[in-house]
């Protein structure tokens, strides 16, 4: 902060410093930078097909993604030129910048971005990219000192329930990466299919990733199945592609293994697993079934090492997610494995149960250089203070592993589930899963709110979640992400700088983006619809 402000300081000698001439505007940036200086009247800088990118550090990943997407926007013949030296936008380093911050500097003759890593740059590469579209490339010449509210800025995609294509994947990553989202928490594995190719176990992709038919109703709308087999998976080369992808626009996955819960497709593939062994179909509908992994067997433990062994080989992420949540006992409480292994460990439950089995699973991710992150029902049997928590079921669970040491992400579902309709009347939403959050919703959330001062300094992050029961399309992802993305990166980058009064001409100026880049977004917000 001490940084920031000498920064601001400088400013002001910069902004008399710019020429004055033709005409500009203050930027509309979503999420809201942590200063802009910009004078009306000033002086622009033509983006054009000849504006080289003049990379001074190891930047070129940005530089690259960078032109590509402004050849996109503006229909240029090629992608704009990288080179060593020259004018035109200048991007470089300096270790006196915030980590993941930047501060840009733009004149008539050129665009200077300074970043505290690449990632600052490329942060700061997506802010010129939203001006130059708002300014149709002739962006007005100011000044940004711009860095993140939380470190860990992330979202979340379910390819289980529906599968998504590596293309899909990589269109989802690129609408993360516009928003300055860090983290995309990948759920691979549920009851409704196994999505990652696993080359101890091949039968989890060769039986568990199919399911028969899918349900298209709930409740009085009425409950009913399509009949059509639905099904895929990624191989250990997609996944990879799609890894080098994300982390071109600074996006770190985090792979999903969802365990003991959650897991017939698994039990589906390998009926051992269970404590009863008997052949259970990949789930068709969604909620929680009670055919669950079985906790008292050492082959269930000599499975999820080798399954992890393998995952951690593919992500480089420090965090891996064990799921955790939403795992009945009842087949637990029925098993002589279970209940012997309760006995031999000197435990009181199933719940203790469970929370041998998440320490288990956490010694040995820690023993691959690695850090284990689950949902908030990981702190139900008891977990060590290096877990990370994930909060969904509210903020209590964040608030108590905070308050015992855990970092936490806040996730809580009643403000960051996008699958939730975005209006009270529904109209035109298609069939969801249920729930209300409006994009006001999203924007107006604290996400320190019950937590104490000192407690707050857990919180590392915030996230939402797309889970996909009734999404079996981008299209339709890309419109109940959008533009709540948007509110969810204002909590994320800029959570202390929010604007009721600003955030709605905003709004209609990144509607004008989303459309520049083909993303299918909602129009409720802007229709004045809640």
């Amino acid at each position: 902060m001490r940084r920031l402000t000498q920064i601001i300081v400088a400013a002001f000698a910069i902004i008399v410093a710019l020429p004055m001439a033709a005409t500009a505007a203050q930027p509309h940036i979503i999420p809201e930078p942590s200063y802009m200086e910009f004078e009306d009247g000033a002086d622009v800088f033509s983006l054009t097909q000849n504006t080289k990118i003049i990379v001074y550090d190891d930047a070129w990943d940005s530089a690259a993604v960078f032109a590509e997407d402004i050849q996109k926007h503006f229909n240029l013949k090629r992608p704009l030129r990288l080179a060593k030296r020259g004018n035109g936008i200048k991007v470089r380093t300096d270790k006196f910048v915030p980590a993941e911050g930047y501060e840009m500097t733009i004149n008539a003759k050129e665009v200077i971005i300074t970043g505290g890593s690449e990632a600052g740059i490329f942060y700061g590469l997506q802010t010129l990219r939203q001006m130059a579209v708002e300014f149709n490339g002739q962006i007005p010449c100011g000044y940004i000192a711009d860095e993140p509210s939380f470190a860990y800025r992330g979202v979340h995609f379910d390819v289980s329930r529906h599968f998504f294509s590596v293309d899909d994947v990589k269109r989802y990553i690129d609408i993360l990466a516009a928003h300055k989202v860090n983290r995309l928490h990948w759920h691979l594995t549920d009851d409704q299919g196994w999505r990652i190719e696993i080359k101890r176990y091949p039968e989890l992709t060769a039986k568990g990733s199919m399911r028969s038919e899918t349900l298209v109703g709930h409740g009085l709308n009425p409950e009913k199945w399509d009949g059509t087999p639905h099904g895929g998976y990624y191989t250990q080369e997609e996944v990879r592609d799609i890894v080098r992808y994300a982390e071109q626009r600074y996006i770190t996955i985090i792979p999903e293994i969802e365990m003991p819960g959650h897991a017939q497709a698994a039990l589906h593939a390998l009926p051992w697993l269970g404590c009863n062994e008997q052949i259970v179909d990949v789930w068709t509908t969604w909620g929680v079934t009670p055919e669950v992994m079985c906790a008292g067997k050492e082959t269930t433990y000599e499975f999820l090492e080798n399954v992890l062994t393998e995952v951690i080989d593919l992500f480089p992420s420090e965090l891996i997610h064990i799921g955790g949540d939403e795992c009945p006992k009842d087949r637990w409480k029925e098993c002589e494995h279970c209940q012997a292994k309760i006995k031999a460990e000197g435990l009181e439950n199933e719940e203790q149960l469970q929370g041998y089995l998440v320490a288990r699973i956490e010694k040995f991710i820690i023993s691959k250089g690695r850090k284990m992150i689950g949902w908030d029902e990981i702190l139900d049997g008891g977990v060590t203070p290096t877990a990370t928590v994930m909060s969904w079921r509210g903020i209590k669970g964040g608030i108590y592993a905070a308050e015992r040491g855990n970092e936490v992400v806040m996730t809580p579902m009643t403000l960051c589930y996008f699958n939730f309709y975005q209006t009270e009347s529904r109209e035109g939403e298609g069939l969801q899963i249920g729930g209300h959050i409006p994009f006001e919703m999203v924007y107006a959330w604290d996400p320190y709110a019950g937590f104490s001062e000192e407690a707050k300094d857990k919180v590392i992050g915030v996230q939402c979640n797309m889970w996909t029961e009734y999404l079996k399309d981008m299209a339709t992802v890309e419109k109940m992400l959008l533009p709540r993305l948007a509110a969810m990166a204002e909590v994320q980058w800029a959570t202390e700088r929010r604007d009721e009064t600003t955030i709605r001409s905003k709004m209609e100026v990144m509607r004008e983006f989303y459309n520049s880049c083909g993303w299918n977004c909602a129009p409720y917000y802007f229709d004045g619809r809640k």
